[in-house]
């Protein structure tokens, strides 16, 4: 008989925001594969470093036990003050790669008009009136901007189980891209399941009233190509469609008779 094709247990986890961290190779490895970011190596140090080609981005994972673990630091530009983000332990990789995917869009302009709070207002979110944000619907998200019109500060987006029980934070400068931070609220409000390969043993919570864990046997060939697929996807926004020839007219049979 053929052999079957082997099937790995997983979890799909949903909301997104509670599925815990992921594996960070759904950042590092497209951005060193399909958009040339440069990495370090010291193996005496457990951290990653990736710089952008232009070697105005820089992001650090670092394990930090009191601080955020993600890092995006960008230099100043003409037109835009220095910014950064940062991401806690268990904010969720797939919003994380929001972000950096479209940093390295090619077709991606920051100033391009964007308002973080669009996607989270479509999906019914509601306005908090006391500190200028939005509140998810079972009270476990939230994103806040500081500052006011005049003055617009940074963001920042907490996903919490009660007010002692903090999940993670991401933070993003009062100069970070508004278009960055609207894809990483557009994907914190994609209803969509995420998949983690350890069935979500590791969630920080399995209340049924909270988190929806399906768990299911998925062909090992498909997880393993998931990621490949998403770094191909990735790599052909950087490829130039091929240009076509500039056709050349013959001159016709009377243009060419001598006279």
């Amino acid at each position: 008989m053929p052999p079957t094709p082997e099937t790995v247990e997983v979890g799909f986890i949903a909301p997104r925001h509670l599925a815990g961290g992921g594996d960070p190779a759904w950042i590092t490895i497209p951005l060193h594969r399909s958009s040339g970011w440069s990495h370090g190596n010291d193996p005496l140090m457990p951290r990653v470093l990736l710089s952008s080609p232009d070697q105005k981005a820089l992001l650090r994972l670092e394990p930090e036990p009191d601080g955020q673990w993600w890092t995006l630091h960008h230099a100043a530009e003409p037109d835009r003050p220095a910014w950064y983000a940062s991401f806690g332990a268990r904010t969720p990789v797939e919003l994380i790669a929001a972000v950096t995917d479209a940093l390295t869009d090619p077709s991606s302009t920051a100033s391009a008009p964007s308002d973080p709070y669009e996607p989270l207002q479509q999906i019914g979110w509601s306005p908090t009136f006391t500190d200028n944000g939005f509140v998810s619907p079972d009270g476990t998200a939230s994103v806040q901007r500081l500052g006011n019109a005049e003055e617009p500060g940074a963001w920042f987006v907490t996903a919490t189980l009660g007010l002692d029980r903090p999940v993670w934070q991401a933070r993003f400068g009062a100069h970070t891209p508004a278009y960055l931070v609207a894809a990483f609220t557009a994907s914190l409000a994609d209803p969509k399941p995420v998949l983690r390969m350890d069935s979500g043993r590791s969630l920080p919570t399995r209340d049924p009233n909270v988190v929806t864990r399906r768990i299911t046997g998925v062909l090992a060939v498909y997880v393993s190509g998931a990621l490949e697929e998403h770094v191909h996807s990735l790599a052909t926004r950087h490829t130039a469609p091929p240009t076509r020839p500039i056709p050349t007219r013959e001159p016709s049979a009377k243009n060419s008779r001598s006279r």
